[in-house]
C-alpha cells in the first residue's frame, strides 16, 4: 500500500519574489499576492522536504506539487504530496515495526502536519501495534518450544 503524505499551504521555497515587470507602477494587490504565493511556496516545499528526509527508503519518488500561476506569470507551489510505502514487511514483524516507526516519523516530520499526515501516522501506529503483537506471539511460541513458561518471556521489543 502506498500512502500519500500531503500539504496544502505548508512547505519550502526556492525563489524570492520578483516585482511585476511592466511599464506602469506595480499593482499593490499583485505584489501582496506575490508575497503570499512566495511564502506558501516556501512552506509547501519545506513541508514536503521534511517528509522526504524522514521517510528515507520508504518514500516513492520525489514530492509532487500543485501549482498556482502568480500575476508575474511564474508558478508557485500551493500544495504537495510525498508517496510513502505503508505496507508491512511480509514475514518479518521486526522489520515491519521499524518501517512503521519510520513512516510515522515521516508523516509527522513537518512543523505543521496536515490532517492527511496525521491519518498516515495513525495507520503507521496501527501497523506498529500489529507488528508488536506478532513479535509477542512469536516470543510466547518460542518460550513454549524451549520448555519455558511464557510468563518468563519479556515482551519488550
Amino acid at each position: 500500500m502506498i500512502g500519500a503524505i500531503t500539504s496544502a499551504g505548508a512547505g519550502a521555497a526556492v525563489s524570492a519574489v520578483r516585482p511585476v515587470r511592466n511599464n506602469r507602477a506595480p499593482d499593490l494587490e499583485a505584489q501582496a499576492l506575490l508575497l503570499k504565493l512566495a511564502k506558501t511556496d516556501r512552506e509547501v516545499r519545506a513541508h514536503e522536504q521534511a517528509h522526504m528526509a524522514a521517510g528515507g527508503a520508504y518514500t516513492r519518488g520525489g514530492p509532487t506539487y500543485t501549482y498556482q500561476r502568480g500575476p508575474d506569470g511564474r508558478l508557485y507551489a500551493v500544495g504537495g504530496e510525498v508517496s510513502i510505502d505503508t505496507s508491512p514487511v511480509a514475514g518479518d514483524p521486526e522489520a515491519t515495526l521499524r518501517k512503521a516507526n519510520t513512516v510515522r516519523a515521516a508523516a509527522l516530520a513537518p512543523a505543521e502536519p496536515s490532517s492527511a499526515d496525521r491519518a498516515v501516522a495513525g495507520q503507521a501506529a496501527q501497523m506498529a501495534a500489529a507488528a508488536q503483537a506478532e513479535i509477542a506471539q512469536r516470543r510466547v511460541a518460542s518460550a513454549y518450544a524451549a520448555g519455558r513458561e511464557p510468563a518468563a518471556v519479556s515482551f519488550l521489543a
